[in-house]
């Protein structure tokens, strides 16, 4: 099993999230992931560690389809590739409405057909074609204008691998069917056979491909107790934040996150924690969230707690776990990924 993490720069310190990500490789971890959301953009950091690292890979974690052109997202793929000396993969996600829409002023609407052509277009720009291209969201050259079709004056030299970050059943179809990897998240092993798998098999089946070609790659916090009093605290800490994905994330409307819950047997749970969350009342709906729900979807608990996960979520079929480590300062979150990727590796 692989391992991963995931950095954003969200009002933190730089220094010391690259002081992380070099020690972290130290530690022998295989990827690092930089994730967009709404805070830093994700291609910026990724060509300064590219000069500060020397053997992991780097992925962007997600870039954000919709708020730049495909050809731009090629151009950055081929160049972060080109920096790293064939480190590079490309992470991309569509994000959901409140960002898409409430902060880059793009439409959302149709986010399947989007990510379909976005990654279509980025196949034939990284083979080095002319870019002539008419969908529902993309049309290359702009219909009515003077430009004609054209080619990058660079060239990818090395394999850019695209990795999808989806959670809707017709999405993680899609990334079966096109990407070279998934990146997961609120995931259960226990449910995951009919919440995500059937679906990314079926578009696996759709292009004539097995799972050994598509790296499952699942995220999770992971964090170590002492006993179980040390876990019983960390579980309460917990509760509020997945109380806010289920009913703070997204929009009213849209939320894959709470989707994602439903479908794995918290529906109605869910449902009572998203209307507390919308209605102001916080501390409520942090209160139903159950120890099941946490301990489901992270890595958190005594060493033998997480070892024993971990061996689950491999034999589930995930092929690299995107380790969150926890810890109140640099040392201590050094420290917990250490231990975790001392037990994925024992798993092997």
């Amino acid at each position: 099993m692989r391992t991963a993490t995931t950095i954003e720069g969200s009002g933190g310190s730089w220094q010391e999230l690259v002081e992380y990500v070099v020690e972290a490789e130290k530690l022998g971890l295989d990827i690092c992931w930089v994730a967009e959301a709404w805070g830093s953009d994700a291609p910026s950091p990724l060509g300064y560690l590219a000069a500060r690292t020397d053997r992991m890979l780097l992925g962007s974690g997600v870039m954000q389809v919709g708020t730049r052109t495909p050809v731009g997202i090629a151009q950055a793929a081929i160049t972060l590739s080109q920096l790293s000396q064939g480190r590079f993969l490309l992470g991309l996600g569509s994000s959901g409405p409140q960002v898409i829409e409430g902060l880059h002023g793009v439409p959302f609407a149709r986010p399947l057909a989007r990510m379909r052509e976005t990654v279509e277009v980025i196949h034939r720009v990284l083979a080095g074609e002319k870019i002539s291209f008419e969908g529902r969201h993309v049309a290359i050259p702009l219909p009515g204008g003077e430009g004609k079709p054209m080619r990058l004056s660079t060239r990818a030299e090395h394999e850019i691998p695209i990795y999808l970050a989806t959670l809707s059943p017709a999405m993680l179809t899609l990334t079966g069917e096109i990407a070279d990897g998934w990146l997961g998240t609120s995931f259960v092993p226990e449910g995951a056979a009919d919440a995500y798998f059937a679906h990314l098999d079926a578009g696996l089946a759709e292009a004539g491909r097995s799972r050994a070609e598509l790296d499952i790659c699942q995220g999770a916090e992971v964090a170590f107790a002492d006993d179980e009093d040390d876990l019983r605290e960390m579980l309460g800490e917990r509760k509020k934040k997945l109380a806010f994905s289920l009913g703070g994330m997204g929009s009213a409307k849209t939320n894959f996150y709470y989707n994602a819950y439903g479908r794995q047997g918290w529906a109605d749970t869910a449902a009572e924690i998203r209307q507390l969350w919308q209605s102001g009342d916080r501390d409520g709906a942090a209160e139903l969230v159950t120890d099941e729900m946490v301990l489901g979807t992270t890595l958190i608990g005594t060493r033998d707690m997480v070892r024993d996960r971990l061996r689950v979520w491999r034999d589930a079929g995930v092929d690299t776990v995107r380790f969150y480590p926890a810890g109140d300062s640099l040392e201590d979150r050094l420290d917990t990924l250490a231990n975790a990727i001392e037990l994925a590796r024992g798993l092997d």
